[in-house]
């Protein structure tokens, strides 16, 4: 007997409200497939572009806002809890390009899924620059989750 290999999806997840949308629709369909899951996020931290940022709280305590990849690695820890009973994988991964971590970890996968748009960009667009390079490059099918409503 031949062993078959699981169907594979990757997701990108930014914490925008479209890379949840395409959370949850990645986390369904995993359930359906019996699925491996990989949750990508990216970070990056060019040469010297952050400082931490000192804050003071309510209660008059100064602390250290978080590093990017600490933010990064907070929000893989909140995709991977909501994906909490299908095989989750979550990666965090540096690059200075999200869509070229995305296509990487997506070689020898069965779907990429994606939200139309992210953090960045111009909000008129109806697919932001990831979606679009992904869409064009990815070895696998990829689907491109919209909103469910108009925003505005």
């Amino acid at each position: 007997m031949k062993k078959v290999d699981p169907f594979v999806i990757v997701v990108g997840f930014d914490g925008s409200k479209q890379s949840r949308d395409a959370l949850e629709w990645a986390i369904e369909e995993s359930r359906h497939r019996a699925a491996e899951l990989r949750v990508v996020t990216v970070w990056s931290k060019k040469h010297l572009s952050w400082y931490p940022a000192m804050l003071e709280t309510a209660a008059g305590e100064i602390v250290a806002e978080e590093s990017p990849e600490q933010q990064a690695s907070a929000l893989s820890a909140e995709a991977a809890q909501a994906a909490a009973g299908v095989n989750v994988v979550p990666q965090t991964i540096e690059n200075d390009s999200a869509a070229s971590a995305i296509l990487e970890v997506a070689q020898g996968a069965d779907l990429v899924v994606v939200g139309s748009r992210g953090h960045g960009g111009f909000a008129g667009l109806h697919i932001g620059s990831v979606s679009t390079q992904i869409a064009s490059h990815a070895p696998c099918p990829v689907l491109v989750v919209r909103p469910k409503s108009p925003q505005s």
